[in-house]
């Protein structure tokens, strides 16, 4: 191909297609071990699986484990940058995922939040909210396997859910290997008058950049 069409072709991609995911530099800002994030991905083949507490009046009894197979949507794309008091540099990726049941294919989590990096501290930050009336921000440190935990006053959420469902901790590890994204996290809940470790793990491939 003629060096005059090569360049006709990169002119006419946008930035954030253009993304080298072994690099990190995005729309001409650093973004890091999230650049790798970029694009769309779904579940493989084999899915996820999400252990839930049961809800009243379901085979599995009031807080009993409920085991979900499931498989899922996620896309990260880029959102913004940002300074926070004047000191803190930031970079973020705003991620939509969206999970159905294997069993009859409904969805049944919805989730929007940002995945956000500070360059400086080597720190990642995922800052999430549900449609439970939950908000969740967690963090750890910057790298291609990542260990993130809730932040302090990591947690915000309703009257209700403070009195019903309470989150009281959130982790999570995720990495990225090439085209291969991997999960695995835990929600800590209040509910039905006792503790319970909502988990979730999924493998996921990459078919849009």
């Amino acid at each position: 191909m003629k060096l005059k069409s090569i360049l006709a072709i990169s002119l006419m991609a946008p930035l954030s297609a253009m993304a080298d995911h072994d690099h990190t530099i995005i729309d001409g800002l650093d973004f890091g071990p999230l650049a790798q994030f970029v694009g769309t991905w779904k579940s493989v083949e084999s899915g996820g699986v999400d252990i839930s507490p049961a809800q009243t009046g379901t085979p599995q009894g009031e807080g009993a484990p409920a085991i979900t197979p499931f498989y899922e949507v996620m896309t990260f794309e880029v959102a913004a940058d940002a300074v926070n008091a004047s000191e803190q540099t930031l970079v973020a990726l705003y991620y939509k995922q969206e999970v159905f049941r294997k069993a009859d294919d409904s969805k049944f989590h919805d989730q929007r939040g940002y995945f956000i990096y500070d360059k400086d501290n080597q720190i990642v930050y995922n800052s999430f909210c549900v449609p439970r009336t939950t908000c969740v921000t967690a963090e750890g440190v910057a790298g291609s396997e990542m260990s993130l935990k809730l932040s302090d006053r990591g947690i915000a959420e309703s009257n209700y859910m403070k009195d019903n469902a309470s989150t009281t901790d959130f982790s999570m590890n995720i990495k990225v290997e090439g085209d291969t994204l991997t999960y695995s996290q835990t929600t800590a809940l209040d509910i039905y008058n006792r503790s319970f470790a909502h988990t979730d793990s999924s493998v996921l491939e990459r078919v849009k950049n």
